[in-house]
């Protein structure tokens, strides 16, 4: 049986060396990467999926804004989602997913985006490319893989630049507080 627990759950460097077999050693010169650069992650949207106790999946979840003329939009990055190689299309990269969309819905989270395959994430969890065509971004991007997530009521800024959160220890203090 697979258990959805915390990331805390585990050691980062289990985390880590799955990153590296899912994704491979040079991964951090993505642009996800630069996006996310200083963050820590959100504690309760980063999780881990564990079979027999051994780490079999994980996704994190970064504090990240878009800065526009009026200021900064705060916004939620989701990925890297991890999946050990030989587990890969069993299931359970969607069950992180879903997991993590759900404890950001039930705590009124802000708008999620994440690069990714669009029909995949568009098709399972209502992620579009069309509120991100006008963003920029710290390094290569195929635009169409650039995607967010609104719930209803939830917008963003048309144009802007994403990057790290500014404030972002500030903010993620004010969620340990609402946790407790």
């Amino acid at each position: 049986m697979i258990r959805i627990a915390p990331i805390a759950d585990v050691p980062p460097e289990t985390v880590d060396l799955l990153l590296d077999q899912a994704f491979g050693t040079d991964r951090r010169g993505r642009t996800a990467y630069r996006l996310r650069d200083g963050m820590a992650a959100v504690p309760d949207l980063s999780l881990v999926a564990l079979q027999d106790g051994q780490l079999i999946g994980s996704i994190q979840c970064w504090p990240i804004e878009l800065r526009h003329d009026e200021g900064a939009a705060a916004l939620i990055l989701v990925g890297p989602v991890a999946v050990r190689p030989d587990r890969q299309r069993d299931g359970i990269g969607k069950m992180l997913m879903a997991a993590a969309l759900a404890a950001a819905d039930a705590r009124g989270c802000e708008p999620m985006v994440l690069i990714g395959d669009p029909e995949y994430y568009d098709r399972f969890f209502g992620f579009s490319a069309g509120p991100t065509a006008e963003w920029a971004v710290p390094g290569p991007v195929e635009r169409h893989r650039l995607l967010a997530r609104l719930r209803p009521g939830q917008d963003v800024p048309a144009k802007g630049t994403l990057g790290p959160r500014l404030g972002a220890d500030a903010h993620r203090a004010a969620l340990e507080r609402q946790a407790q």
